[in-house]
This record gives structure tokens, sequence and C-alpha cells, in this order.
């Protein structure tokens, strides 16, 4: 577990600080000069380092120096007294998350720290992006054409924009475009444009000063200069509010931009792939989307295939994502038959990879037994009319589907699966609660086709009024008309 670093020269300035955290579960780690740290950085590092300013030896502000050339994103909290203001301004040019006054309340203290260790948590899960293997799995034709792309764009720092149905694969692919470049030792930051509010993008982009905006209590870095020296990642580059493709033209124009309240230009030094699953063209024409942006960006144009494109790589990636998932919960990875593997590479995946993915998550967890059949996939999954695609379900399947079809109940085989998995899970009184289900479906399906009207309802369900309306209020059933 990373620690509070606290350094200061004054025994009792750190003792009230390590009491006051420790009460609130924080673990610290306590110096009384500058080069101990120095030293410790060689074995661990902190979350968060309060230091004072003026200490025996070197100073607090060249502590602050250091520590930056060494942890830029790093919270470092200065202390210091009221006569020493103007030190207190040179450590926010330095890079200081805060500065605070002696003599220190001692709540507002741990409040500050504690914001500090939110700003150090939101930047590890930001660096920690860096570490994650980037994982393009395929064999397929259209796939190669992506491979090769990526290999020829190996040397250059050239902006991309890659284009893809959501769920292909773009994020991937910008990964391997970075992992592959000159800038792999660099950060790699991703952000979503459609996934940011409007009137926070632009703070997210560029960062913020301090005091730039209601609750901008401290300055804060944006991506672009998360990304310094590497690759940012902008991804539904199409849904960016027009006036910040305004500010991003004027980045990728001239290299420079402004954090939100700032009057310093910063210089950017990052390599920019952008990715769509919009038709850029056509916003352009609509007026929503820059012309000179577009072609900004539309410098090399990379389009990744749709699941559909590539089915014959269904199968190394169901096997991949089941060992994933597995991995990632404990547990041993499930495996696809024959005909349930046949089964969903002739299925379209609207999602492509990440809907496999996600259905593969949901086999680790909820499929009962370790070789997985058709019958054991989602119910969504499976075809509505079972007589109809027995072919693909398999030799050992087409007879049980095909007594079930013959039944006329095609509703059946879902009721038959969820009641399955309900007693795989001990789950108790199963006639109970799918019995409940069902009432609810029928009643639901009635009411819907007497637009609302529960007399209608209840003649063609064959049950009486009263029966009717005591079932709509114990399943809590609404959209009823009164009669």
């Amino acid at each position: 577990m990373k620690t509070i670093w606290i350094v200061d020269d004054d025994d009792s300035i750190r003792w009230v600080l390590e009491k006051a955290l420790a009460r609130e579960g924080l673990v610290t780690r306590s110096f009384t000069n500058p080069d101990d740290v120095l030293l410790a950085l060689d074995e661990e590092q902190p979350q968060v380092l309060v230091s004072d300013i003026r200490m025996n030896g070197a100073s607090g502000l060249d502590l602050l120096q250091t520590i930056k050339q060494r942890l830029p994103s790093l919270p470092v909290i200065i202390m210091t007294a009221f006569s020493d203001l103007d030190s207190a301004v040179a450590a926010f040019k330095g890079g200081a998350f805060e500065y605070l006054a002696k003599p220190f309340d001692l709540s507002k203290a741990v409040e500050l720290i504690r914001r500090a260790l939110e700003e150090s948590a939101r930047e590890t899960k930001i660096e920690q992006i860096q570490d994650v293997e980037t994982e393009i799995l395929g064999h397929a034709s259209a796939m190669q054409e992506v491979f090769r792309a990526i290999g020829r764009l190996s040397q250059s720092s050239v902006t991309v924009l890659i284009t893809g149905e959501s769920g292909s694969g773009k994020e991937l692919v910008a990964r391997a475009l970075h992992k592959h470049s000159p800038r792999v030792n660099q950060p790699f930051i991703a952000l979503n444009t459609a996934a940011i509010p409007k009137d926070l993008l632009e703070s997210e982009l560029f960062g913020h000063e301090r005091g730039a905006f209601t609750g901008a209590q401290t300055a804060r870095r944006g991506r672009f200069e998360q990304a310094e020296g590497g690759t940012l990642f902008l991804d539904e580059i199409g849904d960016m509010p027009f006036d910040l493709q305004t500010r991003l033209l004027r980045v990728l124009s001239d290299g420079h931009f402004y954090r939100v309240g700032g009057h310093q230009p910063l210089k950017a030094n990052v390599r920019l792939i952008a990715a769509t699953h919009q038709n850029l063209e056509a916003r352009v024409k609509e007026g929503v989307f820059r012309e000179d942006l577009f072609h900004r960006l539309n410098v090399i144009r990379l389009r990744v295939p749709s699941l559909r494109e590539r089915r014959e790589d269904i199968p190394v990636l169901a096997k991949h994502f089941l060992m994933q998932s597995a991995k990632q919960l404990g547990v041993d990875a499930k495996r696809l038959s024959d005909h349930a593997l046949s089964y969903i590479s002739n299925l379209d995946f609207p999602g492509n990879v990440r809907q496999l993915e996600n259905l593969c998550n949901w086999i680790t967890v909820m499929a009962p037994g370790q070789v997985v059949e058709i019958l054991d996939l989602p119910v969504e999954l499976l075809p509505a009319d079972p007589a109809v695609p027995t072919h693909n379900l398999g030799a050992n399947h087409a007879l049980e589907v095909g007594a079930i079809s013959q039944s006329g109940s095609s509703w059946s085989l879902a009721l038959e699966r969820q009641a399955g998995q309900l007693l795989n899970q001990d789950v108790a009184e199963v006639m109970n609660k799918l019995g409940r289900e069902f009432e609810t479906v029928l009643i639901k399906a009635a009411l819907r086709h007497t637009h609302g009207r529960k007399n209608d309802a209840a003649i063609r369900l064959g049950i009486g009024r009263n029966t009717i309306s005591r079932k709509i209020q114990e399943l809590g059933i609404e959209g009823v008309k009164e009669e």
C-alpha cells in the first residue's frame, strides 16, 4: 500500500499530521530532510508528498523540482508560513498540487490531503492504461490489411483516423499503433469524447487553472498534458461539439493550447489518433463537423472490419475471451462445443467484438457445466423458432428442439433454459418464481392487445374480472385503464 510522506524538520508538525492521518486510517512515513526522501524514492514511491518549504539542507522547492522530474504525476503539497506566500506562488509554478499555510487547521489539512489522494488515484489509473497488453487477434484477410497498415505506420507519428462500427476494436488498433511507434515508452491516453458532458469536455482535454470555474479548487492537467510525448486517442470524434472542434484544430495547426482560465500557452508534443463509427464526410455536409478539421484528421485512414466480415476469427476470439474472463474470476475456463462454436460463428453480432466479449463473460458466470452447448447460450441469441435452424444446432440437439417445436411452444425452449439455470443456482421456489413471471407476461400481453382495458383483457385470457384485478395488484403491473 502506498503511503503519505511527510517532510518537515519540526517534530511537532510531523507528530500532529501523523496522528491526524492515522485516525483517518491513512498510512504515513515521515522524514526530517529532503535528502532522505530522495534516497527512499529508490526503494518505493508515495501516493502523496507533504513537504515544508524551509528546512535544513535543501529546500522544499528544490525537493519539488526533483520530484516533478522523477514523478510528474505525484501530488505534492507544500507547507509554508504566512511570510512565505511568495514562495508558495513559486511552488505552484513548480507544479505543486496545493500549499498549506502555517499555522493550519488540522481538519482542513486532512481534507486537502484527501483531495490529493483522489487526484493521485486518477493519475495512477491513467498511467495504468499504458500497462494493458495490446491484444489484436485474427487471421481473416480483412484483419491482415489492418495488421499491414500498422506495420507500415510503425516508424511514423502521423495522425491516423480509425473508422469502423461500434465495438469493432478501434481502441485496440490505436493501442497497437502506439505500441509499435517510436513513442511506445511514453503515455497512451484515451478519451471518449461522446462520454463526457459538453461543459466538462474542454477541461478534460486541455486542463484548467485553479479558480477557472466553480469547483476548480486546484489546477489540473488535461489529456493533452497527460499524453505529453506520447499518443492521445480521441474516440467518437464525430460527436465532439463544434466549438471544441475549433480549439482542437488550433492545436493541430500550431501545436499550442491554453488551459481553461489560463493565459500561458502550452506546447503539445502529442501524436493524435482519432476514431469514429460515423460517416464524417456526411457530418461535414450536414454542417456539424468542420471540414478543415476533417482534413487535418484524415491524413491516414484505417478501417476496422466488423465481426461479420471476419467470421473465421470468432472461434479464436471466443477462446481468448473465455480464458480471459476465467482468469479474472479465478475459475476454470469454459469451452464451447463444436456445435455451439459453429452456431455463434453464424450470428451477426451487431455489437461486434465487444458483444462477443460480453457473451463470453456471461458464459463464464451463467452457463452450467464446463462444456457450453447451444441451449446454454443467452435466450436472446437463440432462434425465435427452433424448428428453422436445426442444422446449426447440432445433431445432439436437433431431436430435442424438433420435439419442442412440434408441440407448438417455441417459447418453452427459453422457459426450460431459465428453469435449468435457477435449479443449478439452488434458487428456492422455482415454480412460484417462474409462475409469477409467466402470469406477468401473459397479462401484460393481453393489456397491450386491449390498449390497457382490463375487462377485455380478462375475457381474452379466459379469467374473471376480479381475478385479473387481483393479479394486476399482486404482480405490480402498470398501465391499466380504469373502466
